[in-house]
């Protein structure tokens, strides 16, 4: 038996869909029931792996009760459930524990704070796990995270505009914005087939894009043209201009932006 949250979310159906497809058994959890199912669950000696996906991923949410009881109280919880019964742990945490600063810790923003928070209780427990892997994913892209409104990656984003009116908004300046976009297949496939020990490691393809890269090949595969908007005030401070993952997978072939949209 597999415990799985957030199998609502992009990535987290993603994890489930693989999962069924080899036959297992997944208890789902959304961050909804999160609270009712804490209090009745008691079949702990029957799970094998606790995939931690769920959490309030908004970067502008400002209610930081609401974050500290989904991102914070409840992962602690269930973390400490995990070492109780000695299960394996293996969950998502965030490249923007970095904000502009790549590789220092540095969050910009109270969803960031709330990740930081977490892998700082892991790193201070981590002896008591059999096994707890933190991943900072980093810019996550892929097939449906339509859904998502305004925190789908600009890969969905660009194509969903200009499905729609013919042009993409692309902020100006975005040729010196530069992500380091990774394929949602790719997370699935590194979180559940890995042979690293207990840590929190990068996760990205260590190749960051620029947006206006991102645009030029969704303009490329869709036709249409590039709008250019100024950039926002409320986002200044704020803005992750860099991201680039520790190299640490050198051995996988990672699909690229370009190869995902024009291949």
């Amino acid at each position: 038996m597999i415990i799985l949250t957030g199998y609502d979310g992009f990535i987290g159906k993603k994890f489930l869909e693989k999962l069924e497809s080899q036959g297992k058994e997944v208890v789902k959890i959304e961050k909804n029931n999160s609270w009712h199912w804490r209090n009745y669950f008691t079949d702990w000696d029957k799970v094998e792996l606790i995939i931690h996906q769920g959490a309030i991923s908004s970067t502008t949410e400002t209610n930081l009760k609401l974050i500290f009881a989904y991102n914070v109280e409840f992962t602690e919880w269930l973390f400490t459930k995990a070492t109780e019964h000695n299960i394996p742990v293996k969950y998502a945490s965030s490249a923007s524990v970095y904000g502009n600063e790549q590789g220092i810790i540095s969050p910009l923003n109270y969803y960031a704070l709330s990740k930081v928070t977490i892998d700082y209780w892991v790193q201070d427990n981590i002896d008591k796990f059999p096994l707890i892997q933190g991943f900072r994913y980093f810019n996550v892209y892929g097939s449906g995270e339509e859904h998502k409104g305004n925190q789908a990656s600009p890969v969905s984003k660009f194509t969903k505009q200009i499905e729609e009116t013919g042009k993409l908004k692309l902020f100006e300046g975005s040729d010196k914005f530069l992500r380091d976009f990774i394929c949602v297949d790719d997370i699935v496939d590194l979180v559940l087939n890995n042979n690293e020990k207990s840590g929190i490691y990068d996760l990205g393809t260590s190749n960051p894009v620029s947006f206006q890269h991102v645009a030029d090949c969704c303009i490329q595969k869709y036709g249409g043209e590039i709008e250019y908007i100024p950039f926002p005030h409320h986002l200044e401070g704020k803005y992750q201009t860099y991201t680039c993952a520790k190299p640490m997978w050198d051995d996988y072939k990672f699909t690229t932006v370009k190869d995902y949209l024009l291949l």
